[in-house]
């Protein structure tokens, strides 16, 4: 038996697994860590953390799977959206912590480009807008306010391609990577805007020469690293790419038409197409599959698995503690209390913008808010609403999609484990909802690319892997409360929206 490795670098844990060519998984293993948030709406990391990550996952995958090391055909890895991407020096060593997708900091670059580059002209080439979320305004403000540090860059790589530069010595970009970077990739041409990189003062230099499809070869394993995984040198390492594109292929999306909502610590709720959809404020990239032909547009929010993160973390000790010493998740633990609570979390209202907010509000300034608090609230109706604002936030990316979402709603991420949201996400949108049959989507992406990449199965073959759940369907009774509640969750950011930027100024 033959077998792949997909490995994920996620923003807080980088997770590994082995499969064999049915699709069956053998042996996984996650690694995790935390953020750098020097100041407020920053989030960083430097590299090595998930270099090291990576590395310590693959090979104690392939130590708790026991194959014969020659057996395995092929590795892939993806990787959360790096911003700016990691910055490298001319020995490709990196210049400073890589500024992630969640920061925040880029506001005035992004003020810069409005002023100077025509938005019709920037969206027409490259898709995208000007937000502090896009790669490319997070590398304008290392040029602006660290120059010390611009002069020493040679390159800039997202995550997972600076650990298989790593592990293999050569070069690479996946497509949808580099569309996601923003204003410097014409998604017209696939390639680099050479009119944009000059009007933005970014030296074409600083980017990839060689883009390839995330199923590619990037090249052969190394020797001194693959002493380290367990693994033999010269296999095949393949280009991945952002990971929540992966886990959509993950989840079988072979094909145009479909929606995905990848909830994780951010939510990215896209619709796979091959030709101009109408909805605005969307992020575009090439999909990880055809991407010369496929596009895959996205909105949602900047937090959504962090919010809820981050009250299990502040509030759940107990919890956590249980857990720790072999009990049951704090998340499940949660979970099994917020369930006794009804829809609407007695009268609770959560704006879930604890990062600012990307699409489709797009305000960096953008707050967090409890609304509705009383004396006869209990933990339990604040966790609830929390799982209920990040469905709402799902809710409100998919009307802005219009009608492209389709007839239901494909939800990958860590909120498949959660019976209690899964119904609170099918009974918010009014969609059926369908979760994938293991929590291992973003990385059963990456095996599966492999697969393709090293010839070792087709896409015939991917077809006939189950992947899929039934779906979760609505409840007519608890969609009809939700529908009220959903309209004060969208009045309440308009109605805040000035005393949230005064706040900002106030911060700063």
């Amino acid at each position: 038996m033959d077998y792949l490795i997909g490995t994920d670098i996620g923003t807080s844990g980088t997770k590994t697994v082995l499969m064999d060519l049915r699709g069956n998984l053998i042996a996984q293993e996650l690694v995790t860590y935390d953020l750098l948030t020097p100041r407020p709406l920053w989030a960083e990391q430097w590299p090595e953390v998930w270099l090291s990550a990576a590395k310590r996952s693959i090979r104690r995958t392939v130590e708790r799977a026991g194959v014969p090391a020659n057996r395995v055909r092929g590795l892939c890895i993806s990787g959360l959206y790096g911003g700016s991407g990691v910055p490298l020096d001319r020995e490709m060593r990196p210049v400073r912590p890589c500024i992630i997708w969640m920061d925040r900091r880029a506001e005035e670059e992004s003020r810069w480009v409005r002023e100077h580059i025509p938005e019709k002209r920037l969206r027409r080439i490259t898709h995208n807008g000007t937000d502090p979320y896009y790669g490319y305004l997070k590398q304008l403000w290392i040029k602006r306010h660290e120059p010390e540090n611009w002069e020493k860059i040679k390159l800039f790589l997202p995550p997972n391609a600076y650990v298989i530069y790593c592990l293999t010595g050569e070069v690479a970009i996946d497509y949808s990577s580099a569309g996601n970077l923003g204003g410097v990739f014409d998604m017209e041409r696939r390639a680099w805007s050479e009119e944009m990189l000059e009007a933005l003062g970014i030296p074409r230099s600083m980017m990839p020469e060689r883009l390839v499809a995330s199923s590619e070869v990037v090249g052969p394993l190394r020797a001194e690293a693959a002493r380290e995984l367990g693994l033999p040198a010269g296999m095949p390492v393949c280009a991945g790419g952002v990971d929540c594109g992966v886990a959509a292929f993950g989840l079988g999306v072979f094909e145009p038409g479909e929606y995905v909502a990848a909830v994780g610590t951010s939510m990215c709720a896209a619709l796979i197409h091959d030709r101009p959809i109408p909805a605005e404020g969307l992020i575009e990239w090439p999909y990880v599959l055809d991407p010369l032909r496929l596009s895959y547009s996205f909105g949602g929010g900047a937090t959504a698995g962090a919010v809820v993160k981050w009250f299990r973390d502040t509030f759940a000790a107990e919890e956590r503690e249980a857990e720790c010493a072999g009990g049951e998740s704090a998340y499940a633990a949660l979970d099994r209390a917020a369930s006794e609570i009804p829809p609407g979390s007695g009268g609770l209202v959560v704006l879930p913008y604890f990062m600012g907010e990307r699409s489709p509000l797009w305000d960096t300034d953008a707050k967090g808010v409890i609304f509705g608090l009383s004396l006869s609230h209990t933990r339990a109706h604040i966790y609830r609403a929390f799982l209920e604002a990040v469905a709402y936030s799902l809710r409100h990316t998919v009307e802005a999609a219009g009608e492209c979402a389709g007839d239901y709603i494909l939800l990958a991420g860590g909120v498949s484990r959660s019976p209690l949201w899964r119904q609170i996400f099918a009974d918010v949108t009014g969609y059926p909802v369908v979760c994938p049959l293991c929590d291992v989507e973003a990385n059963l992406g990456d095996v599966m690319l492999a697969g393709l990449g090293t010839g070792c199965l087709t896409l015939e073959e991917l077809r006939g892997w189950r992947t899929r759940a039934e779906p979760v369907r609505p409840n007519p009774e608890a969609s009809a409360v939700y529908d009220r509640y959903y309209r004060i969750y969208r009045a309440l950011y308009g109605d805040l929206k000035g005393e949230m930027r005064e706040l900002s100024r106030l911060q700063n």
